[in-house]
């Protein structure tokens, strides 16, 4: 039976159970993530700031239909795991530049140090992406509601670039950044441009990020691939006017930023060590709102040299002393071939682990005791999205999502867990929803999925 992926029903008389019931202990990589409403958390192109003890993550609202800009989400949390939905930080306005069948994406959040006030930043578009341009809202409480101004302006004169990011440096001084390389100082009350400090010098370089650790400044970017993803690579300098030097890729060549593109970079400084954490996304159009998943990965540094050497699965941060440490949890296994895993329509065993399906309605279910539930796909070039339901003990649907198999080379990943749950008996079933990632570029170019496979490799569960 197919699923229908509605969330809103499903939050709406079930929210009480996910808000009371549910924890995460770790930050995990590549999954979606549930709020404390038991609805999928929603904020791309996002950035994290911290504010009376709290960190409030601000990004692209979606929908599962089309890139129409329907609004900026703000979440908040206390250790980076557990996400409280605070509001629509920015909805879509009623008419104009951020209305309807406009994009707005990338938003970022600084608070202005001379006036107080909160200032959110934003690539402003058509569809299209023929009327690009940065945007500004300002805010008298962080979680908003943001009052949308227009263009950013310069010399009098809006932006006209596409991908942005900001800056705040140590002195309280704010930067907007532009893909190619282009930094801008904002003036004193962050509404205005100032100054251009650097002119972009790099063709493409997408996805603008900048962090500082000592007295050195780390400059991240994409590729320009669309939402495919790519070798994110990075420069750095003693001085935001530059000259900067291009020093490599940030992960493994060929990991593709382990499938990802950067966003941000959240930085912690505890009593022991500063901690920069990478942000990124893996985006999958069109299911932006229940399959696209965040990549967050804390950094090695030494000196020049920056590098996510490794792909943790899972990781934890001490808030006080800024140290990492790896989430490793003892869990039951359950292969793909285990009979107590029913299956319906065609399935195939494509190795000795995993079992795999095409068709449009197969399916899978098995019941588990337990807290928490997570499957394990192999992701793969022809991978499609499935589609999932969580049932309890009482046959009510605790959680639904949908999940995106596609990765440009075969891996092996945990692509969905439950937050921690109340122990019970549950149900889970999963469907090919015959669907699959893609994006058509402006030229034409086509690139995603070339298949709509499902691969299930194992099932964890936690007693």
């Amino acid at each position: 039976m197919k699923i229908v992926l509605t969330f809103l029903a499903i939050v709406e008389s079930f929210s009480l159970h996910a808000q009371t019931k549910t924890s995460y202990n770790a930050v995990y990589s590549g999954i979606p993530w549930f709020d404390d409403k038991g609805n999928t958390v929603s904020a791309h192109g996002a950035n994290i700031i911290k504010d009376n003890g709290r960190y409030y993550l601000f990004g692209e609202r979606h929908d599962d239909t089309s890139n129409a800009f329907v609004g900026f989400n703000c979440y908040s949390s206390v250790d980076l795991y557990n996400w409280k939905f605070e509001s629509i930080a920015l909805p879509q306005q009623q008419s104009g530049k951020l209305g309807p069948n406009r994009v707005g994406e990338r938003c970022k959040v600084m608070k202005c140090a001379s006036t107080g006030e909160y200032v959110m930043y934003m690539h402003a578009d058509t569809l299209g992406y023929i009327d690009q341009f940065l945007g500004y809202a300002t805010a008298k409480n962080i979680t908003g509601p943001y009052t949308f101004h227009g263009p950013l302006l310069f010399n009098g004169k809006p932006i006209k670039k596409w991908d942005m990011g900001t800056f705040q440096d140590k002195d309280g001084s704010g930067y907007v950044l532009l893909h190619g390389g282009d930094i801008y100082k904002l003036n004193d009350d962050y509404k205005s441009i100032g100054e251009q400090l650097n002119k972009a010098f790099e063709r493409g370089f997408e996805s603008p990020a900048i962090f500082r650790k000592d007295s050195l400044y780390y400059f991240l970017g994409s590729d320009l691939t669309g939402w495919e993803r790519n070798d994110n690579y990075y420069f750095t300098s003693a001085s935001l006017k530059g000259p900067w030097t291009k020093r490599g890729f940030i992960a493994p060549q060929g990991s593709l930023t382990w499938n990802s593109q950067t966003t941000f970079v959240l930085t912690i400084e505890g009593t022991k060590e500063t901690t920069c954490i990478f942000m990124g996304d893996r985006w999958s159009f069109p299911k932006q709102a229940s399959a696209a998943t965040y990549v967050w990965q804390p950094f090695t540094i030494s000196g020049y040299n920056i590098s996510l050497p490794e792909y943790k699965e899972a990781w934890k941060i001490d808030q006080k002393t800024g140290v990492v440490s790896s989430a490793i949890v003892k869990r039951k296994a359950i292969a793909a071939t285990d009979q107590q895993i029913a299956y319906s329509g065609n399935w195939k065993q494509d190795t000795l682990a995993v079992k795999s399906s095409d068709e449009k309605g197969a399916s899978f279910s098995f019941k588990v005791k337990g807290t928490q539930v997570g499957i394990y796909y192999l992701a793969r070039p022809d991978g499609g999205y499935a589609g999932i339901t969580v049932r309890d003990g009482k046959d009510k649907i605790v959680f639904t999502s949908s999940i995106d198999m596609y990765s440009k080379y075969p891996a092996v990943l945990l692509k969905f867990l439950t937050p921690i749950l109340k122990k019970d008996a549950y149900t889970i079933n999963i469907t090919v929803l015959g669907e699959k990632w893609w994006w058509k570029e402006k030229s034409g170019r086509l690139s995603g999925s070339t298949g709509n496979f499902v691969s299930l490799d194992k099932i964890i569960v936690t007693d």
